[in-house]
């Protein structure tokens, strides 16, 4: 594993964390992005170890779901998951008010969770 792999499982860890205080504190659609950022986070992660890196967020759920998904390294529910919490992501920042709830925000971060376990086990943490 690399230091910036490591760094940025580190950052996935505290968006995780984060996510939980926003939730617990009644801010769901915010809890639910910092949820999306730990999965972007942990893409990115799985693509250093394989010398790629890309400065649009676009950029890297597709890489990552050619790169890992298609070639059978993991599977495709991970993807899946990066795609809908970008979709939340994007309805909690620019939608009405409270457009993601709190039962989504949980569904999130619990996904943040596995796939943050996944690259952990993977990159053998």
């Amino acid at each position: 594993m690399t230091e910036e792999q490591r760094e940025l499982l580190l950052e996935a860890k505290d968006s995780i964390a984060a996510a939980r205080i926003l939730l617990d504190n009644g801010y769901p659609s915010y809890a639910a992005a910092r949820a999306y950022y730990a999965m972007f986070y942990t893409a990115e992660a799985f693509l250093e170890g394989e010398g790629m890196s890309f400065s649009k967020h676009s950029a890297v759920i597709s890489a990552f779901g050619r790169e890992f998904v298609r070639s059978g390294k993991v599977s495709a529910d991970y993807h899946r998951y990066l795609v809908e919490a970008q979709g939340l992501r994007h309805l909690g920042d620019y939608g009405p008010r409270f457009s993601v709830s709190r039962e989504e925000a949980i569904e999130q971060i619990e996904r943040a969770e596995q796939f943050l376990n996944l690259a952990e086990t993977m990159m053998g943490v």
